[in-house]
């Protein structure tokens, strides 16, 4: 068995990780929202305007720090006063993009916002800029967070919320270069300065505005919206107008024509999806250091608003719908994302897994037919992982032999691991990578003396492992013995391709 050392420094802490590196997407798309979120208020599912109640307190277990929406690619063809007042008098739309199917517009605005108030998250709203105008964002800005006498406000109080909301997140545009305008990065980042003068801040509200960035790799985009900025040396100057910029990774083992499948694959398949997802990496490297160059004291934040695995449909779905099964290898995905997102929690601000429910790497999945929800595996890294939430970064420095898989002539690591610590609590998050092999990881405690120790795994017999109504635990955590803390050393033996939390209790610092 292989054997690896991971060294961690509890009294050497390094940046803060960021709650928001635990965001969620949500989009009008298949069955996200209808059916997923809101099943409206005459749904025999017990609901609150509407709103599914078993949902939101399955997301609320996560401590979800905040929710994006309208989309994606819908956002650049909502119009949100299409999605306020009495429902029955809200015009319909065709959703192009997602399946060419019509949209009711009762889930709108004031829906949206109920639903973060129930989950406890803030709302990320992310703006037309594609098929919009700057007044349109600009009235919507005005719409939701000015108090006193204005015609936005007086607009919101006739549909029956009195008191503005506190909306701290706002995305100015979704993919300019694709879906969301077409646009060159020049004239995007052009477009994003005058969009982002009209996001004005009322009364207490203060926006975070957010320009979206690139597609993978494209580190030109990420020049261009950072030369827009102007920020080199004058972080305080008024032409910062947008706070942080975003890019889209998603990891797909295939070609976008042929993705694959969502739990039938081999083992090159597996280990493709571990190469493409760890590849994360080098993408926010490559980002972060386009950044530097204009914002070395990192006043500027990064975020990835979408990211997650992206397989072929399952069978008799709608293609449009992107509905696709979530397995271990899914999991496995979300925690080697989680350990790299820690990693660079100096630049990286925020991140959205794409999507919360019935889309794409989903937590939860609903049965149309029988109202059954199961919570996927992917959930439940998210779950096991939430201490690291707001927590303070530790390093680790895995050592030892084999500590590399040779997938097609790159380098995927066995063991994949990060940690944090909070008070007198550490959180330390293994993933076993290897498809076939346990790892024992020898877990070696300098600077504070640990109390207590206690694990949890996430650990199927089979990659492909999912839950479905009737086996709704067939991946779900549980407990893992580990031997006691000697000298500061404690010994975790991994599953082949596992997933593991070990928390420590520490003496007071």
């Amino acid at each position: 068995m292989t054997t690896l050392r991971a060294v961690i420094d509890l009294d050497v802490e390094g940046p803060q990780i960021s709650k928001h590196l635990y965001g969620h997407f949500a989009e009008h798309l298949g069955r996200c929202i209808y059916g997923g979120f809101y099943v409206g208020e005459d749904s025999e599912i017990p609901n609150e305007g509407g709103i599914r109640l078993d949902v939101v307190e399955a997301l609320r277990a996560l401590n979800i720090p905040n929710l994006r929406w309208p989309g994606g690619c819908f956002a650049d063809e909502y119009h949100w006063m299409d999605g306020i007042g009495p429902k029955e008098d809200r015009p319909r739309m065709v959703n192009t993009h997602w399946g060419d199917v019509e949209e009711n517009n009762h889930f709108g605005t004031h829906e949206f916002m109920a639903l973060c108030e129930l989950l406890g998250a803030d709302p990320y709203v992310n703006g037309n800029v594609g098929s919009g105008t700057v007044k349109e964002m600009s009235d919507w800005v005005e719409y939701l967070t000015r108090d006193g006498d204005s015609p936005m406000a007086r607009l919101r109080r006739e549909n029956g919320r009195e008191e503005p909301w506190n909306v701290p997140f706002w995305g100015i545009g979704n993919e300019p270069w694709g879906c969301g305008g077409s646009m060159s990065a020049e004239h995007y980042a052009e477009e994003a300065r005058r969009y982002a003068t009209y996001c004005r801040n009322h009364g207490d509200n203060t926006l975070y505005r957010i320009a979206a960035g690139a597609s993978n790799d494209d580190y030109h985009w990420t020049e261009q919206l950072m030369k827009a900025l102007n920020c080199l040396g004058c972080q305080h100057d008024p032409k910062n107008i947008f706070q942080a910029i975003t890019f889209h990774y998603y990891t797909v083992p295939g070609e976008w024509k042929e993705k694959g499948s969502a739990t039938d694959f081999d083992a090159d398949e597996y280990y493709a999806t571990m190469v493409k997802a760890q590849r994360v990496d080098e993408l926010i490297a490559g980002h972060s250091a386009v950044m530097d160059c204009y914002d070395p004291r990192k006043k500027v934040g990064l975020i990835l608003d979408e990211w997650g695995t992206w397989f072929d449909v399952e069978p008799g779905t709608n293609p449009g719908f992107l509905y696709q099964q979530n397995t271990m290898r899914d999991a496995l995905v979300a925690s080697l994302h989680f350990d790299i997102f820690h990693g660079h929690a100096e630049r990286l601000v925020m991140a959205n897994i794409a999507q919360t429910v019935n889309v794409l790497q989903a937590m939860i999945l609903t049965d149309e037919s029988t109202g059954d929800l199961v919570l996927t595996p992917t959930y439940h890294v998210f779950e096991m992982n939430k201490g690291h939430q707001d927590a303070t970064s530790l390093a680790v420095h895995l050592l030892g032999e084999d500590g590399e898989i040779e997938v097609d002539g790159a380098r995927l690591r066995r063991v994949s691991s990060s940690a944090s610590v909070s008070g007198d609590t550490a959180l330390v998050s293994l993933s076993n990578l290897h498809l076939t092999e346990p790892t024992d990881v020898t877990l070696d405690l300098r600077g504070r003396a640990v109390t207590e120790a206690a694990a949890r795994v996430l650990a199927p017999s089979d990659p492909a492992a999912h839950n479905v109504p009737g086996q709704a635990s067939a991946v779900s955590p549980r407990e893992l013995e580990v031997g006691p803390v000697v000298d500061g050393h404690l010994t975790v033996t991994l599953p082949p391709h596992s997933f593991a939390t070990v928390s420590l209790e520490l003496s007071a610092g």
